[in-house]
C-alpha cells in the first residue's frame, strides 16, 4: 500500500546516461546540468561518476545545496546573476554565463574582493531569442569587457530550443564557430565553444556538429534519455531513470462526460469531454500543485491520464483485468516539465537507488 506520491530515482542509470553521452563525445567537455533535479547532491555525484567534466546550475541556492552536501563541482552558473548576487556567485560558482557588462563589472569587482579571477562564457545570440547579445554587438562588448581584469572571458556560447524551440542546425552551430573564431582573434587566445544543450547532440548524430565546438550543457538526455526537441531516445539512454508512483485514493465508475453547465475549470480552462459511457477512472493523490499531468506517460499503457485538478489526478482505467483498489500505487514515467514540478515539490517523496 502506498501512502504519498513517490518520485523514484535510478541512479544508475543516470550514471550509465551521463557515461554514454561523454564517451559517446570524448572531444568535448560535458557540463551535466542538475537544474531540473533542484541540484539533487545524489543526481551531481551521479553524473560525475559517469563522467561529467562539471556541473551546471540555474540557481545558486542549489550551488550551495550541492556543495554544503560535499559535492565539489566544478560549478557553472547557467543563468546570468544580478549584480547584487556577484560576490555570492565568485564565492560558489567557478564559471558563469553573462551578455550584459553591468553584469561583468558586478562580477570584477565581487572577483577583486574575493583575490581572485572569475571565469565567464559570453552568450550570443543566434535565433533561440533567450539568452544572448546579438551576434553584430559581441566586438564591442568585448572591447569594454577588457577594461575588466579580475573577469576572464573563457569562452562563447549559445542558448537554443529552451525558449523559441529553435533546434541546432550546420547554419546556427557555424554562426557560433565563426563568432568564436572572431573572439579568439580579438583575445589571441583560444576559447571554450559551448554549442548548447541536449538538442545538439541530435546535430552530433547526424554528424552536423562543426568539430570547433568543445563543450555541450547536457540535462534532459542523461536525466530522461531523451532528445529535448522530439521526446525521442537518444544514443541507447534510459528513458526510466525516473518512475512516479502515485497513491490510488478512489475506484470507481462513473459518466465519463460531467453533468450540468460548464464554466471555467480551477484553472481558468474551458475542458471539453467525449461521452463514453460509464467508464471506470481511479484518482490519484497527487495533482497541478506537483505535477503537469500531460506529460506523465503511465507504464501500463491500457491507463490514460484524463486530467487533473490542484491535488487529484484522474485516470481512465476501464481497460485494465483488474480494477485499481485504494492504496495501489500507479506508476508513470514523466517528461521534462513532469519532472521539473516533481522535483519542486515538498508533497512528492523522493527514493534514491
Amino acid at each position: 500500500m502506498l501512502d504519498r506520491a513517490t518520485l523514484t530515482i535510478d541512479l544508475r542509470k543516470i550514471r550509465d546516461n551521463a557515461h554514454t553521452v561523454a564517451s559517446s563525445l570524448p572531444d568535448v567537455e560535458i557540463v551535466g546540468v542538475t537544474k531540473v533535479s533542484c541540484g539533487t547532491p545524489e543526481i551531481a555525484r551521479a553524473m560525475l561518476a559517469g563522467g561529467v567534466a562539471a556541473l551546471g546550475e540555474s540557481r545558486l541556492e542549489n550551488i550551495a545545496r550541492m556543495r554544503q552536501a560535499g559535492v565539489h563541482g566544478p560549478f557553472w552558473l547557467l543563468r546570468s546573476p544580478t549584480p547584487s548576487l556577484a560576490d555570492e556567485t565568485v564565492a560558489l560558482a567557478d564559471v558563469a554565463l553573462v551578455s550584459e557588462l553591468a553584469v561583468i563589472a558586478a562580477l570584477d569587482a565581487a572577483a577583486l574582493r574575493a583575490c581572485r579571477t572569475f571565469r565567464v562564457i559570453v552568450m550570443v545570440d543566434v535565433g533561440d531569442l533567450r539568452e544572448g547579445m546579438m551576434p553584430e554587438t559581441l566586438p564591442a562588448f568585448l572591447e569594454q569587457a577588457a577594461a575588466y581584469t579580475n573577469v576572464e572571458i573563457d569562452g562563447i556560447g549559445i542558448s537554443l530550443t529552451c525558449y523559441g524551440a529553435i533546434i541546432p542546425s550546420p547554419e546556427n552551430l557555424g554562426q557560433l564557430v565563426s563568432l568564436a573564431e572572431q573572439v579568439e582573434r580579438i583575445t589571441g587566445r583560444p576559447l571554450i565553444v559551448s554549442g548548447g544543450m541536449s538538442t545538439t547532440l541530435d546535430a552530433f548524430i547526424a554528424g552536423e556538429m562543426p568539430a570547433r565546438i568543445d563543450n555541450l550543457r547536457v540535462g534532459e538526455a542523461i536525466v530522461l534519455g531523451v532528445s529535448p526537441a522530439s521526446r525521442e531516445r537518444i544514443l541507447g539512454l534510459h528513458t526510466d531513470a525516473l518512475v512516479l508512483s502515485a497513491p490510488v485514493i478512489e475506484s470507481q465508475v462513473k459518466p465519463s462526460r460531467p453533468k450540468g453547465q460548464c464554466a471555467q475549470d480551477a484553472f481558468g480552462n474551458c475542458p471539453v469531454f467525449e461521452d463514453l459511457g460509464l467508464r471506470r477512472r481511479a484518482i490519484c493523490a497527487i495533482g497541478r500543485q506537483d505535477v503537469v499531468p500531460e506529460q506523465l506517460r503511465p507504464l501500463d499503457e491500457r491507463i490514460r491520464v484524463l486530467g487533473a485538478s490542484s491535488d487529484h489526478l484522474i485516470l481512465d482505467v476501464h481497460d485494465l483485468p483488474d480494477p485499481p483498489v485504494v492504496g495501489d500505487a500507479i506508476e508513470f514515467v514523466p517528461g521534462y516539465s513532469a519532472t521539473l514540478a516533481l522535483f519542486t515539490s515538498q508533497y512528492v517523496g523522493k527514493e534514491y537507488i
